[in-house]
């Protein structure tokens, strides 16, 4: 029997599996992980990325660790986890305006922790609620103005620092309240937006899919046939935004993260499938796709550094790749909001001490293949959001890197013929 472990979800060879939350995060981290071996325009790329540095705006107790960019794929962090602040931006003006409508104001709906272990062995996202009701942190822009925040939905902190249209501050006041509240320091972020999104799924041919049932919502114009499919960006982009409609019973963003995780799975694994790491034509693409769409940090956007990431886990196991939700109960008002447990505080220290994310709670025995669609009961208020399967067990943190030959990679049509 595979377990599951209330807050931990792990990557897996069979999608049937409702794999926990994307998006648009989930493309900015295959940007941020898959770039290796694109010596080719290189400078072409480099001079594409758009890199703000928010050290000025974001304070933390540990020092910024700077790393030596050379020409070979050397990792600048090596023997350190790195931990990336991952932000789908609803940013509804000129193409984006033309996608979701134009709608005043900077935010994102999408908030994710990647955590790359120190011994390169594993990777884990760690979802926030956009609805989590928690401390907003004062945030300071760029022209020394301060912005006081508040008890609000985790999702202000975007549009705090967000007042004047930049994403580099607004990314920097949602460093700072994530740091606040976990104790997480974090490395660098990464900013995508709705076009960004797109490009870099159709630079990837679309990503596979097991659609559980029709799905039919008028609100994310989107309709889907239950079953196997390939989906372009412009369909993932809908499918990963939309809350409300036939087949979307619930209608709420724990849900959407739900469907946003599994995508962001999928998208991984095609492209190590593809060997995009080692494909210098198809990297190229992919990478000059979002390039325009994608606001990062210095160190992180610059290619000498990714290219060395990158390198260092091109062997990653997708066994070892965890999607988890930040563990959560609904909160007693009628807002909609959530409230996190005392669980969350054991999710966050095993990623400050890089460990692998798992629930100190109970194991739960569930079947080998659960249904894609499965929800929790009606009666539960504590947010479950994770799933291990394929009988691989939460990995061993003490372990020492894996010296086998690279894992067995899945095509496309393997992926797809997993849905039955």
């Amino acid at each position: 029997m595979a377990k599951r472990f209330k807050g931990a979800r792990h990557g897996t060879t069979a999608p049937r599996h409702r794999l926990l939350t994307s998006l648009l995060w989930a493309t900015a981290a295959v940007a941020g992980f898959a770039v290796a071996y694109a010596g080719t325009n290189i400078y072409l790329l480099q001079s594409s990325l758009d890199t703000r540095d928010v050290a000025s705006l974001y304070t933390t107790t540990d020092p910024n660790s700077t790393a030596v960019a050379d020409d070979t794929p050397k990792d600048g962090s090596a023997g350190e986890a790195v931990n990336i602040l991952l932000m789908g931006s609803d940013i509804r003006d000129g193409e984006n305006g033309e996608i979701g409508g134009v709608v005043a104001g900077m935010r994102s709906d999408t908030t994710i922790v990647a955590h790359i272990s120190a011994d390169r062995t594993r990777i884990e996202f760690m979802s926030i609620p956009r609805d989590s009701e928690v401390p907003i942190s004062d945030c300071t822009l760029f022209d020394g103005t301060v912005v006081r925040g508040w008890t609000a939905k985790f999702n202000t902190a975007f549009a705090n620092g967000g007042k004047e249209g930049d994403p580099a501050e607004a990314a920097a006041c949602t460093m700072q309240t994530v740091t606040d509240l976990t104790g997480i320091k974090l490395d660098h972020y990464a900013v995508v937006d709705f076009t960004g999104f797109e490009q870099m799924i159709n630079a990837l041919d679309g990503v596979p899919m097991c659609i559980p049932n029709k799905i039919s919502s008028k609100k994310a114009n989107l309709y889907l046939e239950a079953g196997p499919q390939v989906l372009d960006g412009t369909t993932a982009l809908a499918y990963a935004r939309a809350r409300t409609g036939e087949g979307l019973p619930e209608g709420t963003d724990l849900r959407r993260i739900d469907r946003q995780q599994e995508l962001m799975m999928n998208v991984l694994r095609k492209a190590l499938g593809m060997n995009l790491l080692t494909d210098v034509g198809g990297m190229t693409q992919f990478v000059k796709a979002g390039a325009e769409a994608l606001t990062m940090d210095p160190e992180l956007g610059n290619l000498s550094y990714i290219l060395g990431l990158a390198y260092s886990i091109r062997n990653i196991d997708t066994n070892n790749i965890t999607f988890a939700t930040v563990p959560w109960a609904y909160a007693h008002d009628a807002g909609g909001g959530v409230i996190w447990t005392s669980d969350a505080d054991a999710m966050f220290e095993s990623i400050v001490n890089d460990q692998p994310l798992v629930d100190p709670t109970a194991e739960v025995e569930i079947s080998a293949s659960p249904s894609p669609s499965a929800s929790p009961s009606a009666d539960s208020t504590l947010g479950s959001s994770a799933t291990t399967s394929g009988g691989s067990a939460t990995p061993d943190a003490t372990a020492a890197p894996s010296t086998a030959a690279e894992p067995e990679r899945e095509t496309e049509a393997e992926i797809l013929d997993s849905c039955a």
